[in-house]
């Protein structure tokens, strides 16, 4: 039956929500006692200042109890309270405490927020200063740690005399670090830190700082963190301390970054000493990932290291409570909510008490709700906010406007159970006034257990009955009735309490099977929980059979058993089972069926099954703990664990280690059974295997509870923080009504088909690291949270891929050629492994001087690239070269070291074969050759193919141009030998005639044209030159001819000229090679030659027709040319010497 709804009650209710018009004198706190520090036998005093309307009381408590005075301890007339000598024994602190100060007036109490006295203490050291033994220009670290209250001041001596800190080089950092860099011989000695506070000093041990000679040898060092940040957790407005000290060669840079990518806050941050980063007045924003980089100058070699900053935060309000004035059996409601870090628990305080739920008076989320207002609700409310970091309060009052002329309560009210759900009520009306009742209203609740929910259902005046139909089976209830009237309510009828009908059970038990050998099984299952027996279980009903049988066998148990063992069974069968159980008012529905394997009848060694529980972390989550069996003896490598929704398919197996004896299962559906098995393994067989079913709860929801499911998580960040792993954080949404919160993270390849291979993974934090993922894969991650039994959503999918894995070895066979004098070429092929992602190749070399001071001279290559130019290399060195390859996790071992010698130049000029030296690691079959990748062979087929057809081109048209020359060289040759055919030939001796023709065979490839008289034969051009021998080849010595005198008759005389080239006769070759770029081609220098057959007789000008053409002799009237090679040496006139 529906409540009726009446709708001038709600006019009515209307009415009673608007505010009053009464006023009092407000109460509250102009001085609130502070958090103080003293040392033992001080005197101190803690403020407590009250204002509103006179009498105000003041009472202290401490820790919640109300504080003793006497003559050490009591209150000032101001309401302050005063300790003359704050005490303490061995350990034990009597004055130390929370302190809270109460205000009362006629109005109600107020109760301040809590002061902490605490005693100033010191700590013996925690962590004392270690020997540290460090070269010459490098870093020494010193570090001592002490706890104090206050925090000591931390400062150090060197040789028992005070450390001058002024220095650069030189850092002491609050946190009780101390650096030193640079260290030099000096600075040798024994250190201590000194702690102190106002009460107390403390000197921790010596340790002696050795400092070794530095060595000449300056090797190439990858950057290296040696002290990197620590997590810190530290409140509001402190100061807090990276600490970060790199190493390397050469020196690396110090930088800071921010995970989140956010910059670093400037104006509270600076750095101290060569890197730690300091962060003044914290506040919440500065919480975060903090990164540490160092990076050698100049290269892409770094590493970093991280830590986490948590600023922790006070209770602060964002909604305050508003006083407010209601009629008697009326409803009241306070708004309170707070932030802090932690997030705040929520209290509520009425006139400095605490109050607790009951059927009137409940808290929904931090909100208060009274219902059926009564006079003694007349007070003063508190909302308390209170995490690690302190306390808040804020304060309403509740003022209850009384009616006179209201109706009494109904009277004689009374009900009776009409089934398991429903139960009708009864009343009759009010003695006075029943005639001005408007509405009914009905209130009921369970009357067993704690903090039950009240509910209200409103009817009207036309009805004394109402049957309530949504109540539990089995179970007991509350009932009260207030009437209505347009100026008020009633008081509460007198409570009745009835009970309702059993029912049949709404599930059957969760049942667990395990074998304690071949033959048969255990069958254990947990009680009924009350919300879905519904009456008191009076037996249980066991089915069992084989899975190849249809015949059902089937025990009745009495409700008070919850084991039973099945003998006499088959080894090595699947045997279904099934349960149901019964109340007084008939059976349930019986579980699905349950499949258990036997062992085999040989697994005699196999491990026993282990004892299996199973327990719902919430609507989507199951927890798994299990224990092996003490008196099992069988060796155990592992564990298998299975599960399934009732009805669908098998998810597993699940491998886990011999050592773990829990598992949390996630990525459930709420409301769903589940089957989970486990069985234990080792190298010869599988152990004895225990099942289990687990029923998940219902996540709660709207309709539940008429609460929204909270937000999911958002902002959730991914980054990779290695090749297999990756960081995620997200953010909290924004409420502060729960004070556990859960999360669970969902990991898993893209692509991926297979469900059960999903990664649910638990915390309580805001922030994980997934580990144990592959390489270069690009995963998708969603996270979710629990609090309260209530599930959010899954946040929206973030996509990362994890980096891939830096080298794991170096270069293979790297090899070193000289191909020039100071240059070499340096190959190598990438290194192995699969899936190896190279980005840059680094390539060191030096000459063995250099090495020795630790001189490397550096090249980079792209990962595509896989050889290298060495330039530059100087003469007589033998040169060391190493490479490693490197990506952008980090840089891969370098290859052992090649030896390349350059030769010095006199040994190089008779050595025309380079020198090589190969890697130790090269094939010795191979080590004469040098090995070529495919690509650059290629490369080098083509470049010779293109030479050799340029140089086939050159060679036809040289053949082609010493053709036309032979077809014009007899025309040339015939004319001469007429023209001079009566001319005499030189009165050179026959002696010398054959002494020029003895050289000339020895020189004939230096041959140059000859000369006839004065004139001179171009044999390209077919002109003729007087005046002047020409005798012209590029890179040889050309003889010229005097002119006779002009009276002197002219009598041409043959000549001959015979030109050898002594001083570039070893480079005949190559002017060969050049001689074109004269006027003579080698081929014409062949053809011109003097014959062989020369006698000693006097020449006559037919001598001359088979050997050099001659220029036809001038006329007198012809003008000789003016063109004549430039003079190079005078010869003299004939008849001379």
């Amino acid at each position: 039956m529906a409540p009726r709804r009446n709708p001038l009650l709600a006019a009515f209710l209307g009415l009673l929500a608007l505010p009053g018009i009464w006023c009092f004198s407000e109460l509250f706190f102009a001085k609130e006692p502070q958090d103080v520090t003293v040392a033992r036998k001080e005197a101190v005093v803690l403020d407590c200042q009250a204002r509103g309307e006179v009498p105000i009381t003041i009472t202290w408590l401490k820790n919640g109890v109300k504080v003793t005075e006497n003559e050490r301890i009591y209150t000032l007339s101001n309401g302050s309270l005063y300790i003359s000598e704050v005490e303490s024994k061995r350990g034990e602190t009597l004055d130390e405490g929370h302190y809270q100060c109460l205000a009362l007036n006629k109005y109600g109490a107020i109760l301040s927020h809590k002061a902490h006295l605490t005693l100033a203490t010191m700590s013996s050291f925690e962590i004392q200063p270690l020997p540290v033994e460090a070269h010459e220009g490098s870093v020494a670290r010193f570090a001592c740690k002490i706890s104090a209250n206050p925090p000591a001041i931390i400062t150090w001596e060197v040789n028992r005399t005070t450390l001058p800190i002024a220095m650069d080089r030189i850092t002491a950092l609050p946190t009780g670090v101390l650096q030193i860099y640079g260290v030099q011989q000096k600075d040798a000695g024994n250190y201590r830190c000194v702690a102190t506070t106002v009460a107390n000093r403390r000197k921790s041990v010596e340790a002696m700082l050795t400092v070794v000679p530095a060595s000449n040898i300056k090797l190439f060092h990858k950057p290296s963190i040696i002290a990197g940040p620590q997590n810190i957790t530290t409140s509001l407005h402190q100061t807090v301390i990276f600490e970060c000290i790199a190493t390397g060669n050469p020196k690396p840079i110090v930088s800071w970054s921010r995970l989140d990518h956010k910059s670093i806050d400037v104006f509270n941050t600076r750095v101290l000493g060569n890197g730690n980063l300091m962060i003044s007045d914290v506040k919440v924003q500065h919480s975060g990932v903090y990164i540490c980089r160092a990076t050698i100058p100049g290269t892409r070699n770094f590493t970093t290291a991280m830590a986490t900053l948590l600023v922790l935060a006070p209770p602060s309000f964002v909604e305050w409570p508003e006083s407010l004035t209601r009629p008697r059996a009326g409803t009241a409601r306070f708004a309170c909510q707070a932030e802090g870090i932690p997030a705040p628990k929520m209290s509520w305080l009425k006139n400095g008490r605490k109050i607790h739920s009951n059927g009137r008076i409940k808290m929904y989320n931090s909100k208060l709700v009274i219902n059926q207002i009564i006079p003694e609700d007349d007070a003063i409310y508190q909302c308390m906010a209170e995490n690690s970091q302190g306390s808040i309060l804020s304060r309403a009052r509740l003022t209850v406007v009384l009616s006179e002329d209201r109706p009494s309560a109904p009277c004689n009210v009374h009900a009776e159970t009409m089934s398991s759900s429903a139960i009708l009520l009864a009343w009759e009306r009010p003695l006075y006034n029943s005639d001005k009742v408007i509405a009914y209203s009905v209130h009921y609740m369970k009357a067993e257990g704690l903090n039950n929910e009240e509910y209200q259902v409103v009817i009207g005046n036309d009805t004394t009955h109402y049957i309530i139909d949504d109540l539990e089976p089995a179970s007991n209830y509350t009932f009260y009735i207030v009437a209505y009237m347009p100026m008020g309510a009633s008081q509460m009828s007198d409570h009745v309490t009835q009970h309702t009908l059993e029912d049949i059970p709404l599930r059957a038990p969760e049942i667990s099977l395990t074998s304690q050998s071949p033959t048969d099984i255990l069958i254990s299952w947990l009680p009924i929980p009350a919300k879905y027996r519904r009456g008191q279980v009076v037996s249980f009903r066991l089915s069992f059979r084989l899975s190849t049988e249809s015949t059902v066998q089937v025990l009745e148990l009495p409700g008070t058993t919850y084991e039973h063992l099945l003998g006499g069974l088959k080894p090595d069968s699947i045997y279904l089972v099934r349960i149901s159980a019964a109340t007084r008012i008939g059976w349930g529905e019986a579980s699905l069926w349950t499949s258990h394997h036997t062992p085999k009848a040989t697994s005699v060694k196999a491990p026993k099954s282990p004892e299996l529980r199973l327990e719902p972390l919430n609507c989507t989550t199951i927890a798994v703990s299990w224990q092996k069996d003490l008196e099992d003896t069988a060796a155990i490598q592992g564990y298998k664990l299975y599960y399934k929704e009732e009805g669908q398919q098998e998810n597993g197996p699940i491998l886990l280690e011999a050592s773990d004896l829990t598992h949390t299962i996630s990525g459930l559906d709420p409301r769903r059974k589940y089957h989970v098995r486990l069985l234990a393994y080792n190298s010869v067989e599988e152990g004895y295997q225990a099942d289990q079913t687990v029923s998940t709860p219902g996540c709660v929801s709207v309709r539940d509870r008429m609460v929204l499911p909270p937000p999911p998580p958002h902002h959730l960040y991914a980054k990779a923080n290695t090749s297999s792993s990756i960081y995620l954080h997200w953010g909290r949404p924004a409420f502060t009504s729960a004070q556990i919160i859960n999360y669970t993270l969902r990991c898993n390849p893209v692509g991926l088909q297979n469900a059960s291979l999903v990664l649910y993974l638990q915390t309580s934090e805001t922030h994980m690291m997934v580990q144990g993922l592959e390489p270069s894969t690009k995963y998708e991650f969603a996270v979710r949270l629990h609090v309260d039994q209530l599930s959010s959503p899954w946040s929206p999918v973030v996509y990362h891929t994890t980096l891939p894995e830096a080298p794991a070895g170096p270069p293979l066979g790297v090899k070193a050629t000289l191909i020039e004098e100071d240059t070499a070429l340096v190959s190598w092929k990438p290194p192995g492994g699969p899936g190896t992602v190279i980005s840059r190749y680094t390539i060191l070399y030096a000459s063995r001087k250099a090495w020795i001071a630790g001189e490397w001279q550096v090249l980079h290559r792209e990962g595509t690239i896989t050889m290298a130019l060495l330039e530059n290399l100087m003469a007589g060195n033998i040169y060391l070269i190493k490479i490693a390859a490197s990506n952008e996790v980090g840089e891969g071992p370098f290859s052992n070291v090649v030896e390349l010698a350059v030769l010095p130049k006199e040994a190089s000029e008779s050595n025309q074969r380079p020198k090589r030296l190969d890697s130790a690691d090269a094939d010795t079959a191979n080590s004469g050759y040098y090995q070529l990748d495919q690509k650059s062979m290629t490369g080098i087929i083509a470049g010779v193919c293109i030479a050799l057809t340029c140089i086939l081109i050159c060679i036809l048209i040289l053949i082609y141009r010493s053709k036309a020359r032979k077809t014009s060289a007899p025309k040339s040759i015939h004319q001469a030998s007429h023209q001079h055919s009566h001319s005499s030939i030189s009165s050179m001796g026959a002696n010398e005639v054959g002494k020029s023709l003895e050289d000339l065979a020895e020189n004939e490839e230096s041959l140059q044209p000859m000369m006839a008289g004065s004139s001179f034969l171009d044999a390209k051009t077919q002109r003729c030159f007087t005046k002047a021998v020409c005798l012209y080849q590029s890179g040889t010595a050309v003889l010229i001819g005097k002119d006779a005198s002009p009276e002197q008759k002219p009598n041409y005389q043959a000549a001959y000229s015979i030109v050898a080239d002594t001083e570039h006769s070893a480079n005949s070759e190559e002017s060969h090679e050049t001689g074109d770029s004269g006027r003579f081609s080698h081929e014409s220098n062949e053809e011109l030659h003097l014959s062989a057959g020369v006698s000693a007789t006097p020449v006559t000008p037919d001598s001359f027709a088979g050997s050099a053409p001659v220029c036809p002799l001038p006329s007198a009237s012809e003008e000789p040319p003016d063109q004549s090679p430039p003079p190079l040496l005078q010869l003299p006139p004939a008849g001379q010497n």
